[in-house]
């Protein structure tokens, strides 16, 4: 996990800046486990043992998410749940992206 972004809370974008560099996504797509870059967004696959763990974590992602102000797109099935991150008001990614998938994947260190 990476301690220093999971440190920091999301700022408010609201456009006018400009989406990371390919070169920064790729140094910070190095320090998260499982997640890929896919256009404009990063995204990751997570699979559980049933549908109550799914939707645990799906709420724990929500919860998260509400709180940085900074929410994905989710797909859920019965036992997985695919989390991407984008910044839209920006068409790419931020340093947003990448704090929420930190935190997220945070909630296995607990």
């Amino acid at each position: 996990m990476n301690t220093e972004l999971s440190k920091k809370t999301c700022k408010p974008c609201e456009g006018g800046v400009l989406p990371l560099k390919q070169e920064k996504i790729e140094q910070m797509l190095k320090t998260l486990r499982g997640w890929e870059q896919s256009g404009k967004e990063i995204a990751r696959t997570y699979v559980f043992q049933n549908y109550y763990e799914t939707m645990a974590f799906v709420n724990a992602t929500a919860w998260i998410s509400h709180r940085e102000d900074h929410h994905p797109d989710i797909e859920i099935g019965y036992n997985r749940c695919r989390v991407r991150y984008s910044t839209h008001a920006i068409d790419g990614l931020s340093e947003n992206d990448f704090i929420c998938a930190t935190k997220i994947d945070s909630l296995f260190e607990i």
